[in-house]
């Protein structure tokens, strides 16, 4: 049967409350009053009478506002982009760049900008490390690799988790995820792992994408059964012997991102860039805390 225009079929609820014509998995009693389309909260743009999509307010539809006012919005209230895992493309790009500048440079490279507690490097000299004041070591270790296998892993572990979370997030607040997780990764391995233990690598980032994506799956009542699964593998190869795996980074990296994904996709509306931005400065503060704490008792 034929449906007028403006009026396609929306899914519907078990009670059959239609669902948004944006997040289907949401049902809705409102309609936009001039498409009429079902709108959740998050897409519902304040009109002279009633409720407008954002579709219709790109289109001046009448709202009072330029149609540039008001633009479609990720459920944690980032920006719909075209392109939405450009963030991650250059991530994975950054990575596989800084593995090129290894293996043409060498050893010397790697020891510069490696995590490392406190040591003697030979190749440059001098000790070397954060408590030496090369607090720059924290963010370039995310971006080091040690071998093909090693960048091959995290860089498919990065393209299958970080790209639908940017899409879900949004770029700014991805950015801020994936900044914030390395750097608590960095910061509980600089205080728990021996000093002269150098590590490296994406990993510590990469698992608070995994717990980001646990709790944004929890958020939408998906199955959390093949995520769980997937972590406790990467977990049970972390606590593994012989694999030499940095567990302290990975474990900092998943409490880092299971706090600022929570902060990101349960924060309330009227004041959700101050609670997702306020949650990432209070971890920031308490990488800030540990590494002074460390460094004043390594020197």
């Amino acid at each position: 049967m034929d449906q007028p225009p403006g009026s396609p079929q929306e899914p519907k609820d078990a009670q059959g409350t239609p669902g948004c014509y944006r997040h289907p998995d949401r049902p809705t009693g409102i309609s936009c009053t001039r498409c009429e389309r079902p709108i959740c909260p998050e897409c519902m743009v304040s009109a002279s009478v009633g409720f407008q999509c954002p579709e219709c307010v790109r289109g001046g539809s009448g709202t009072g506002h330029a149609p540039s006012a008001n633009q479609p919005r990720t459920m944690a209230g980032g920006t719909i982009t075209s392109d939405p895992r450009l963030v991650t493309k250059v991530l994975l790009g950054l990575c596989v760049a800084v593995f090129v500048v290894q293996m043409a440079v060498g050893e010397r490279f790697t020891e510069r900008f490696e995590m490392l507690g406190l040591a003697w490097v030979p190749d440059l000299g001098g000790l070397e490390g954060v408590a030496e004041g090369q607090w720059y070591r924290l963010l370039t270790a995310m971006f080091l690799h040690g071998s093909y296998v090693h960048i091959a892993f995290n860089m498919l572990s990065l393209w299958w988790i970080g790209g639908p979370l940017e899409a879900a997030l949004g770029r700014a607040r991805y950015i801020a995820l994936y900044l914030v997780s390395g750097l608590a990764g960095s910061a509980l391995t600089y205080l728990l792992a021996a000093q002269n233990q150098p590590s490296l690598g994406a990993s510590g980032a990469i698992f608070g994408l995994f717990g980001a994506t646990a709790v944004l799956m929890r958020r939408l009542n998906y199955d959390l059964r093949p995520v769980i699964a997937l972590l406790v593998i990467n977990l049970i190869f972390t606590f593994s012997p012989g694999f030499n795996i940095a567990w302290q980074a990975h474990i900092g990296g998943l409490a880092g991102g299971l706090i600022v994904g929570y902060a990101m996709v349960h924060a309330p509306r009227e004041r959700r860039a101050l609670v997702q931005y306020g949650t990432c400065a209070l971890v920031l503060v308490a990488v800030l805390v540990t590494v002074v704490v460390r460094s004043a008792q390594l020197t």
